[in-house]
């Protein structure tokens, strides 16, 4: 697959007391709700692939976001564990260790002051607009819109802007969230100062996979993924019982492709076009079985996923690694986002005012005084 190029990136300049830096950035993560599947490589581990080379990447273990629809005792248990496997099948795709900076959003307390920050510069309404949201909340079972959800583009502009970022490779379903982290960093500069670039939105070719049952969208929680750690016989077993043509009852019945999940899946992930043609050609006469077709498809996928599984084994063989990571590109986050912080503070203004009580404080004890935490 080919993803879309990214518009051309000339970042802003340089957030006020920061140093310069020649590089562009990405920012880009996901929930650490479990394994990644083949509609996370589809939506943006792609292009995160792709991207790498030329830009600084960070990506971000959203755990904080990941509490929107999902804060039991038992789902914050399960982060941990979770967060491994993501880094070890984001790494398994095709990331490179040397080159991304994989960061715990929880440990980043800087982020959920920038939150707040930026909150004043977007309306309810205009949250209100964004249609993922209450799909989100209706896929979570939650009869009326938690304010923590209400939020979550607001908490996701935080993510991009901490660390300044020019991109974010997105999926169909952030992408309105994206768009109103770009609105609030020209709001932002045009009140206070140019301190953010606006990131732009690299979209995949892709925008969705649907699952294997063929009604939604592939996820976890639906049990209608395939996993990017699924092995040679789960992908098999998986795309055996995959939906297709509902009006075709048998091999010698004309099918429809347009539309039918296992054609979807074989223009994703098929290397071989050519063979792909000619199953369609074929399907559409009613010269082939379904039988075939997704025996087929297994194949494909699994010609895929081959070294994928490989790099996946090579990295979970060194113990501490993925943990290691973590560590580090948390802390790495940790001084970007002191670093915007105090930018946006500085632009904002909000260091004025404890400024001078410092200074009447010090004036009126005749010496310096030291400001309490």
């Amino acid at each position: 697959m080919t993803a879309h190029a990214p518009a051309t990136v000339t970042p802003n300049a340089a957030p006020l007391g920061a140093t310069t830096r020649r590089e562009p950035r990405m920012l880009t993560g996901d929930r650490p709700t479990g394994r990644l599947h083949l509609g996370h490589y589809v939506g943006s581990l792609a292009n995160r692939v792709r991207l790498q080379a030329t830009y600084e990447s960070f990506f971000i273990i959203a755990d904080l976001h990941m509490l929107t629809t999902k804060n039991s005792r038992a789902d914050i248990a399960a982060v941990s564990q979770n967060a491994r496997d993501m880094v070890l099948d984001s790494l398994a795709a095709g990331l490179e260790p040397g080159r991304s900076v994989f960061f715990l959003q929880s440990a980043v307390p800087e982020i959920s002051e920038i939150t707040l920050l930026l909150s004043s510069l977007v309306t309810v309404p205009r949250l209100e607009r964004i249609p993922s949201l209450k799909e989100m909340a209706h896929d979570a079972g939650k009869e009326e819109m938690p304010f923590a959800l209400l939020g979550y583009p607001v908490l996701q502009a935080a993510d991009i802007l901490s660390v300044r970022a020019d991109a974010v490779p997105v999926g169909r379903d952030n992408a309105a969230h994206v768009e109103v982290a770009r609105e609030i960093a020209r709001r932002f500069n045009r009140l206070y100062g140019p301190v953010f670039p606006v990131p732009e939105l690299v979209h995949a070719d892709v925008p969705s996979l649907p699952g294997t049952d063929g009604v939604n969208k592939m996820s976890k929680s639906l049990g209608n993924a395939i996993y990017l750690s699924d092995s040679a016989a789960e992908v098999s077993r998986k795309v055996a019982g995959m939906y297709t043509d509902p009006n075709r009852t048998r091999a010698d019945v004309p099918g429809t492709v347009e539309g039918n999940p296992v054609f979807a899946y074989h223009d994703a992930f098929s290397d071989r076009p050519g063979e792909v043609a000619e199953l369609k050609d074929r399907y559409r006469a009613g010269r082939i079985g379904d039988v075939e077709v997704k025996a087929r498809l297994a194949e494909a996928i699994n010609r895929f996923l081959r070294p994928v599984r490989q790099r996946r084994a090579r990295f979970a063989a060194d113990p501490g690694m993925v943990d290691e990571l973590i560590v580090s590109g948390t802390g790495r986050m940790r001084r970007e986002a002191r670093q915007t912080l105090a930018a946006m503070r500085g632009a904002m203004g909000l260091t004025t005012a404890f400024a001078s009580f410092h200074r009447s404080t010090a004036s009126s004890n005749g010496g310096p005084v030291s400001p309490r935490p």
